[in-house]
């Protein structure tokens, strides 16, 4: 047998991370002249969403310090698609993984983590991603010889990754013209990691962060900043701007994109959509050109179960 390319599930799927498609979402700017939204695909990773990124780059930073020995779990509070992308890693690298998730994600997310024998505890869905953290915390204090934790919002590996790999994949792919990048608040690590790098590219590129408009939200993996547990990698001062998102507008948009774009995107990718049309309209009002970048986190596989899909809202007729 020629082995020569022949390499370990582990490195392969670290291998495949990043590098992720830019698509153009023509249709939502055809009336505004001069004017584009790009979204990065990022459900082209090996485990479905952004997160892989960043999950990626703890698994390896851990491994590399010792930190991840054979025999301890690796262990974090996730909404999802982190929990997602550490299973992955950790059935593929043989290390196991014990997540804190809140019991009301999407039936799908919990199908596919049990698929890779992830050790789950479920959390009080009232109390959203802030009672997972609580949770993980509290296991890290009580048994830290068993586990690693992997603190995904407080770990720099995670803003650090889309520094190194994001921001300059949309560099090179818009061929420096992005003028806007405008991305969701959930860890942070994607805002913060790609707008460090993109404002040293370019100072003049404005860069937006996006969360929910309140507290109680069905966007998920995304925080309300002022009322959460703000994760220290955070910082508040970097965004240019900071715009808020209704719940129903992000489903009217996921609708939206899948009858009208034949793209079928997760609820925070459609929020984001959604906070870019704004922006991109506000920029043709003024009579400006602009490429406009976000992230597109994931897409809909892990929550065709909502039931927003068969509602219809006043938002969709808009």
């Amino acid at each position: 047998m020629n082995v020569i390319g022949i390499k370990s599930l582990g490195t392969a799927l670290l291998d495949r991370v990043g590098n992720t498609p830019l698509l153009r979402l023509d249709r939502l700017t055809a009336h505004l002249p001069g004017v584009q939204i790009l979204g990065k695909a990022e459900w082209a990773n090996p485990g479905g969403s952004v997160k892989d990124r960043a999950a990626s780059a703890i698994v390896s930073d851990a491994r590399a310090k010792g930190q991840l020995t054979p025999g301890k779990h690796l262990l974090d509070a996730t909404s999802g698609n982190t929990g997602i992308a550490y299973a992955m890693l950790g059935a593929a690298q043989g290390f196991p993984v014990t997540l804190c998730v809140p019991a009301n994600v999407s039936p799908e997310r919990k199908h596919i983590l049990s698929a890779y024998g992830a050790n789950i505890v479920w959390t009080d869905p009232a109390d959203g991603s802030d009672g997972a953290i609580r949770m993980a915390r509290k296991l890290f204090a009580e048994q830290p010889e068993k586990y690693f934790y992997a603190d995904q919002y407080g770990n720099q590996n995670n803003w650090q990754a889309h520094y190194k790999t994001t921001a300059n994949e949309i560099w090179e792919q818009t061929e420096g013209t992005v003028t806007h990048f405008i991305a969701g608040l959930g860890t942070s690590g994607t805002f913060i990691g790609t707008t460090r790098r993109l404002k040293e590219l370019n100072p003049a590129i404005q860069c937006y962060s996006m969360q929910p408009d309140s507290p109680f939200n069905g966007l998920e993996g995304l925080k309300h900043m002022a009322t959460a547990i703000v994760p220290p990698i955070y910082d508040e001062k970097l965004a240019d701007r900071n715009i808020d998102m209704p719940t129903e507008r992000a489903y009217s948009m996921a609708k939206k994109l899948g009858r009208s774009q034949g793209l079928l995107v997760g609820v925070s990718a459609a929020a984001v959509v959604a906070a870019c049309v704004d922006v991109a309209e506000e920029e043709a009002k003024a009579g400006r050109q602009a490429v406009i970048v976000t992230i597109l986190p994931d897409s809909a596989d892990k929550y065709l179960s909502e039931h927003f899909w068969n509602e219809h809202t006043e938002d969709d007729d808009q």
